[in-house]
């Protein structure tokens, strides 16, 4: 099997099984984040802090922001199995574990707005277990096109504390806002269809798949569209190189939780979701590492595009994912 059988190592369920085979995979991803903007436009600190604190009201709690986010990173590992009772059906299940820090500043809440320090805060938990349904519609020696149906649950915490540096110059313990928690308890539906077409020596794909929640917690992340195009093309019997272009558009997070309520931006429920187009270049290698006949290590290097993202959140910086796959 050449190399570009299979998508790009950051689509998952591109490809329906043979009947009665198993496919392991193991994903490993870490993205960045670092600096500001606000209704897609960068800002500055300075500017973060002229932003009202919708819980000014609260007692002690400043009227404007006053904690700003400097840089976050979020690891994820992704151990997914693949099963074919049949060439029509696939099953496709997946635990993801994920690891987030972020970084802070933080300023005084008063006249002046003067800086106080900085601090960092962490959570790491396993975040959720999914099961998916494909369905092949057709397939032709250049053409094949499969549905996706699938169930998410989140499975991580949505509470996690940790210690943080306030306006007043106190260290306390509070509740990390929505964007540091390892899930948001959720159980959500995703529906979708995959088609990819041979033209000449390359691979043309197309992914689209929408996910919403079925049954909420006291807050949840917004509906979301994924939509994926990529091309590859083999170089030999062992490698493979692609270009993918990614877009997605999320609400905000519907809900609140009112232990959630420090002078951040993450702490609002508006401050989440919008639309991202993302570019990503890849590689397939071919691999016997375990015995397999069919192993394959795949590697992408996202980079944003354009960034409209919902009220004042964080720039994306850069994602990197590297995988393992092999068909039993």
């Amino acid at each position: 099997m050449m190399p570009s059988h299979h998508s790009p190592i950051g689509i998952m369920g591109d490809h329906l099984a043979m009947e009665d085979k198993w496919m392991i995979s193991v994903r490993l991803s870490r993205m960045a984040m670092k600096g500001n903007q606000l209704n897609g436009d960068s800002i500055l600190d300075q500017d973060v802090l002229q932003q009202s604190n919708p819980y000014a009201s609260a007692p002690n709690m400043p009227m404007q922001l006053s904690v700003v986010p400097q840089d976050m990173t979020m690891d994820m590992l992704m151990v997914g199995a693949m099963y074919a009772p049949s060439d029509e059906l696939t099953l496709m299940g997946m635990v993801m574990f994920n690891t987030k820090e972020m970084s802070l500043a933080t300023y005084n809440g008063m006249m002046g707005r003067s800086y106080l320090g900085s601090f960092d805060t962490s959570s790491s938990d396993l975040s959720q277990a999914s099961l998916t349904a494909l369905y092949k519609l057709y397939k032709t020696p250049k053409h094949r096109a499969h549905l996706h149906l699938g169930f998410t649950q989140g499975v991580g915490k949505n509470n996690v504390m940790d210690k943080v540096l306030t306006p007043m110059n106190m260290q306390a313990v509070m509740t990390l806002p929505y964007g540091m928690q390892s899930s948001d308890r959720s159980r959500r539906l995703t529906v979708g269809i995959t088609n990819v077409s041979t033209l000449g020596d390359y691979r043309l794909g197309n992914q689209l798949l929408f996910d919403t929640a079925l049954a909420k917690k006291s807050w949840t992340y917004g509906d979301q569209w994924n939509v994926n195009s990529w091309v590859q093309r083999d170089f030999g019997h062992d490698l493979s190189f692609s270009a993918r272009l990614h877009y997605k558009s999320q609400q905000s997070i519907n809900g609140r939780d009112v232990s959630i309520m420090a002078p951040v931006q993450t702490a609002n429920p508006d401050n989440y979701g919008g639309q991202v187009v993302d570019f990503a270049v890849g590689m397939s290698v071919a691999s016997n590492m375990f015995g397999g006949n069919h192993e394959r290590i795949g590697m992408e290097l996202v980079l944003p595009v354009k960034q409209n993202k919902r009220g004042l959140q964080m720039e994306s910086n850069w994602s990197f994912i590297l995988g393992y796959e092999i068909t039993l």
